[in-house]
């Protein structure tokens, strides 16, 4: 019950706004459940009236009304359904869209660190179940329970004593649903990390199809997901176990309930106390009620199942972004002149003891080219990082035009700062929609202007749809070379005063590097630019140097040495 209240606690408000379907749904389904009582008494009627005194003259205003309940009731039914589904899909709607958004105000290192396909099954399966509860579910729960006391009570308006003797058996429909409720709610939990396991294995081979296909291990990938499947089939199992028990087990419960309700009636009736109409209305009253009573067991292993969808939901919703904006952050109206300057700054990624960073100072001009260079593991994208916000120093501060970057809105610091990372992150649209990225709205003129500039255009040219050719899954249509230009030309239209290049050079054969170069020196000119590498050929000539070296391990300064103005011979 405790995750149940958690539940609603964290959804309910998402409803805002769509209560009324789910309002107008739960209302016009229990005028359906009221059309059905009536209707089910004026069976008796024809069964006492017309059928045993053979009056067919009394059949016809019972016929008709009967008629006319039951085109209402269809009527009603098809309308609150209908009403239902659009506030549920609207909710869900509402519900993805602000997971999602949360999972993008996080640090791009929380997805390096969880599995994809598990957070897909998360934004998918798990949310669905949720709405199941919150949405659909909560106007199910209603009018079953309407349903349960209409048709209750027009049993006992029937016969009071055959209604309290059928309800002698309604505690065991209770404790039958809550002890299948409490294993289903365990397998439930089992077959959402399976799912997402599975989900995870299969994102990850399809996403890596060459190499599993250069090295042979198409076996060895087909065993992984059949692993991780027959642990999802297990899960499965158990809840279909659970599912296809459940409902023999509450239909002998009826059936007991029922011979002992037409045996007791039938002593009645050759007693002359019971009409054979009223025993057929008591027994149709008891048809439409055990089935809701069922329904509400139902409902409870739908509320285990999504119990355990919303208990992973919740954990992405209370991972909190490493950092956020300061009450009063500058939101930069005008383009920065680019001056960037790191004043003692040290960092610690979270859960690790060790600093990547300490009392790291230098300075770049408005313009000015400084190539950050060193070993792997020292630092150096890191910086990035840390410039970008994605993490705030643990010491000392960053600033952008003498302004602590901390004192800035993110989105207007991002604004003033493009990077071009060691991936060359494309989507799978087209080379337009690739280029016009990180500038909305850019017109196509502007967009060849910008492709002219990273020398891009002519290979577009050769491509059968030219700029709306599609470059396929992470740009894998194209060379290294290519997707690396096409980064270049989205960077060079975004046009931020700030550049950092992460690694540009990462991946490149010497040819494609010195090719490379030039379109990186027009998208580095005028610009403030943190050039980020291990690779000395990717250095223009007269670039100042800031060496970071290790942090020691127990203690010292981190050094760095700036070789001002050093000569570096071009790539090729």
């Amino acid at each position: 019950m405790v995750s149940i209240r958690r539940t609603f606690r964290e959804f309910w408000p998402q409803t805002h706004g769509i209560r009324r379907f789910l309002v107008a749904g739960c209302v016009l389904a229990i005028v359906a459940a009221v059309c059905e009582v009536v209707t089910i008494g004026l069976f008796g009627f024809i069964v006492d009236e017309v059928l045993s005194r053979q009056d067919l003259g009394a059949f016809w205003m019972p016929a008709l009304g009967w008629l006319g309940l039951a085109a209402v009731s269809g009527l009603v039914s098809f309308a609150g359904a209908y009403l239902t589904s659009v506030g549920g899909e609207r909710f869900l709607l509402r519900l993805r869209d602000r997971v999602f958004r949360h999972v993008q105000t996080l640090t791009p290192d929380f997805f390096d660190n969880r599995r994809l396909g598990d957070l897909m099954a998360r934004l998918t399966d798990d949310i669905e179940a949720i709405e199941e509860l919150v949405g659909t579910g909560l106007v199910k729960l209603f009018t079953t329970l309407a349903s349960v006391v209409f048709f209750s009570a027009a049993a006992f308006y029937v016969r009071w004593d055959l209604a309290l003797l059928t309800f002698l058996l309604v505690p065991a429909f209770l404790v039958v649903s809550k002890v299948f409720a409490s294993r289903f709610r365990t397998a439930a939990a089992r077959e959402r990390l399976s799912n997402g396991a599975m989900n995870s294995v299969i994102e990850e081979s399809l996403s890596n199809q060459s190499l599993v296909q250069s090295y042979n291990r198409q076996d060895a990938e087909a065993e992984r997901l059949h692993s991780e499947g027959r642990t999802w089939l297990r899960a499965n199992v158990a809840q279909a176990w659970l599912s296809s028990l459940y409902g023999p087990v509450v239909q002998v419960i009826e059936t007991v309930c029922l011979i002992a309700i037409l045996g007791f009636g039938a002593w009645e009736i050759a007693s002359g106390r019971l009409t054979i109409g009223g025993l057929l209305a008591f027994a149709a009253y008891l048809a439409y009620l055990y089935p809701a009573v069922q329904s509400l067991g139902q409902i409870a292993l739908t509320v285990s199942e999504a119990a355990a969808g919303s208990d992973r939901v919740i954990e992405i919703l209370r991972t909190r972004p490493a950092v956020t904006d300061r009450e009063g952050a500058v939101h930069l109206t005008r383009r920065s002149e680019g001056r960037i300057e790191f004043q003692g700054v040290g960092f610690t990624y979270p859960n690790r003891t060790r600093p990547t960073l300490r009392d790291l100072s230098f300075a770049v001009e408005p313009g000015e080219l400084v190539v950050c260079t060193g070993p792997s593991g020292v630092g150096k994208s890191t910086l990035a990082k840390l410039l970008l916000r994605f993490y705030d120093p643990t010491a000392g501060r960053i600033l952008l035009d003498g302004t602590d970057i901390r004192d800035l809105t993110r989105e207007s610091l991002r604004d003033n700062v493009t990077i071009l990372q060691q991936e060359n992150l494309l989507f799978s649209g087209t080379v337009r929609e690739n280029i016009a990225y990180g500038s909305p709205g850019a017109e196509l003129d502007d967009i060849v202007r910008a492709a002219v500039l990273a020398d891009v255009h002519d290979f577009v040219g050769t491509l059968p749809l030219g700029y709306e050719t599609p470059i396929g899954q992470r740009g894998r249509l194209m060379s290294g070379g290519q997707r690396q230009r096409i980064a270049i030309a989205r960077a060079i239209l975004r046009d931020a005063p700030v550049l950092v290049l992460d690694e540009p050079m990462t991946g490149l054969d010497t040819l494609t590097a010195a090719r490379i170069m030039e379109p990186l020196n027009r998208l580095m000119s005028g610009r403030t630019t943190i050039l980020i590498t291990h690779d000395l050929r990717s250095v223009p000539e007269g670039a100042r140097q800031v060496v970071l070296e290790p942090v020691p391990r127990r203690s010292g300064r981190i050094r760095i040495r700036s070789a001002a103005r050093r000569s570096m011979a071009r790539p090729g």
